[in-house]
């Protein structure tokens, strides 16, 4: 990953933190990683936890950030919630995943994504 996607990624993730918590979103925590993989934000809205991927881009010139969330890493983000759901005990809890998408200053956040 180039430095500039990584700087990029990191203000979005910080951008995504600040709106999920004034939606009234507890943030959990933040990279959660195990051996299969990260993601960047667990959080929880009432009862349920939300695993959620953040894609920020500073134009669409390769199309919308939501788009880089392909079948393959949707797969990749539910096996690590699965360590994360088992680590923690959340066997009775709702759980989903939400992407957040970033691009610029504008926020569009994607429940329920996949």
């Amino acid at each position: 990953m180039h430095e500039k996607n990584r700087k990029e990624g990191a203000i979005g993730e910080t951008l995504a933190q600040k709106y999920l918590k004034k939606q009234g979103y507890k943030i959990i925590e933040c990279n959660y990683a195990n051996s299969i993989g990260e993601i960047d934000i667990v959080a929880k809205q009432k009862d349920c936890y939300v695993f959620v991927e953040v894609k920020a881009r500073s134009t669409y010139a390769y199309g919308r950030p939501c788009e880089a969330v392909t079948p393959f890493k949707q797969n990749k983000i539910r096996a690590v919630a699965q360590v994360y759901i088992k680590q923690h005990r959340l066997f009775n809890f709702p759980c989903r995943f939400d992407v957040i998408e970033i691009l610029g200053e504008e926020i569009n956040h994607i429940e329920n994504a996949f």
